[in-house]
Parts: C-alpha cells; sequence; structure tokens
C-alpha cells in the first residue's frame, strides 16, 4: 500500500498568494474538495470557488479531485448552525464541532465512507492529499473529522495548515 500524506487546510484567513503557496510548500500534489456548495461568496475568496480554484491548481500542477459523500448533508449542516446559534458564535469565529454536528456527520458521512475508496481514486503516483474545506480552524471544520478517519483507518499521518 502507498503511504501518503494527508494535510487539511481551509480557506478563510489566506489571501490568494498565500493560500497557493501553502499548498506548494507542503508538496501537496492532489486536491481534495470536500464541500458542499464549491462556493465563497465575497471577492476576497473569490479564488477558492471551484471553475477558479480548479484552474489555479492546474497550473501548480496540482490535481484536483471532488467528494461530495464527504461534504455534510443541508441536514448535517443545520445541526451546526442550530448550535451556532445556541452559543451565538459567528460561523467563521468557530473554534469547535457542536456535538449533534459531529454524530450526524459520522451517520450520514463518514459511517458509509471507506477510506480505501480515496486511495483508489489517486493517481498512482500521490503522496500529498490535501482535504479542503473552508473554515480556518480544523476542529471547527468536517475536514478534521474525515482526517481522523483516514488517520486511523490507514494509518496515515495528517497535518493540519493554518494562515
Amino acid at each position: 500500500m502507498k503511504k501518503i500524506k494527508i494535510i487539511t487546510i481551509g480557506v478563510y484567513g489566506f489571501d490568494e498568494a498565500s493560500f497557493f503557496d501553502a499548498l506548494c510548500k507542503a508538496k501537496v500534489d492532489t486536491f481534495c474538495d470536500i464541500r458542499s456548495r464549491r462556493g465563497v461568496r465575497g471577492a476576497t475568496y473569490a479564488f477558492a470557488n471551484s471553475k477558479r480554484l480548479q484552474a489555479r491548481l492546474a497550473e501548480f500542477g496540482i490535481r484536483y479531485i471532488y467528494r461530495k459523500d464527504l461534504a455534510p448533508t443541508k441536514i448535517v449542516r443545520e445541526k451546526q448552525a442550530a448550535a451556532d446559534k445556541a452559543t451565538k458564535t459567528a460561523k467563521r469565529k468557530r473554534t469547535a464541532l457542536g456535538e449533534a454536528f459531529i454524530d450526524a456527520y459520522h451517520t450520514e458521512c463518514l459511517a458509509t465512507f471507506d477510506p480505501q475508496s480515496l486511495l483508489d481514486e489517486l493517481e498512482s503516483d500521490a503522496k500529498v492529499v490535501a482535504l479542503f474545506c473552508v473554515e480556518t480552524a480544523p476542529d471547527a471544520c468536517h475536514r478534521s473529522l474525515v482526517a481522523d478517519k483516514l488517520a486511523k483507518i490507514l494509518n496515515l499521518e495528517v497535518e493540519d495548515i493554518l494562515p
């Protein structure tokens, strides 16, 4: 079995140059988008909108894959929104996921996710795979849950990249 490294990265807190610089410094060769909606509002993060993002990644020789099966469903996202509302936490200020979100995400997404299916989708020369969503803090994002499962099941190294 090939040994790959997983990195996690969100877009908030980066500008376009520092985001792509971070990917290149980490030697990312495969970018795995696990967002349910592949657009980000506002000009600041327009570079992370799917088509622009894919074009830019291609310029750096980074392959792009989309795993919608790892994106939280609307129902799961609503559980986090309710938790954020209850604690009066702004979405971009969240530092951790709520228990209701974690439980629902495990049930709806991770329970049926076979980590080997992700490995099987990778090119044979893949070495560093980035799990991508938007939140700054890994613990405030479902990408940390995916990374944990990959680390446990496949014994992969995980590194979080922060702005």
